[in-house]
């Protein structure tokens, strides 16, 4: 955290409240963008599975490989996709007990100073755990992708 005085923070009220809200709505908007990567993810473990049992109805002992590549990349999108949405330790601020405790007796302009100093440092550790989570899915969708395809070369090949 910045290192003011008590009477600097206080004359800098206004900007902490700035600084604070923008911080604030930064955590909420990185917290909404991995619902929805959840959210994508569920949608295409689903649609994996649908592909699978579609593949599964099928003949595909013209091209047994082809059909075998396609079952293992399918593998691979529901693995990743089940690992994009699974728990993950998120870190939030404040902590409630230690928020009581440490700043009861505190200015506002304090306390604010601290919470926007801690929610920027967990903002930053989160981040690279939200990056993490839309690489799985990414990896997710390329795996599906590719198992479409080689599921239509598998289901096709007999007619060319």
């Amino acid at each position: 955290m910045n290192k003011m005085t008590p009477s600097q923070l206080e004359d800098h009220l206004e900007t902490l409240e700035l600084i604070y809200d923008e911080v604030a709505a930064s955590i909420t908007g990185q917290t909404e963008a991995g619902v929805r990567i959840d959210t994508k993810a569920s949608v295409l473990v689903g649609y994996t599975g649908a592909a699978v049992s579609f593949l599964a109805t099928r003949h595909t002992h013209v091209q047994p490989v082809l059909a075998g590549l396609s079952y293992a990349t399918f593998a691979l999108a529901a693995c990743f996709g089940v690992w994009t949405f699974g728990i993950r330790w998120y870190e939030y601020v404040p902590a409630p007990r230690r928020l009581f405790d440490g700043y009861l007796a505190q200015s506002k302009a304090h306390t604010l100073a601290a919470i926007a100093a801690a929610r920027v440092k967990v903002y930053e550790t989160n981040t690279r755990k939200y990056q993490q989570k839309a690489w799985r899915w990414q990896m997710s969708l390329v795996s599906l992708v590719l198992g479409m395809t080689l599921m239509i070369l598998a289901l096709t090949s007999p007619y060319w």
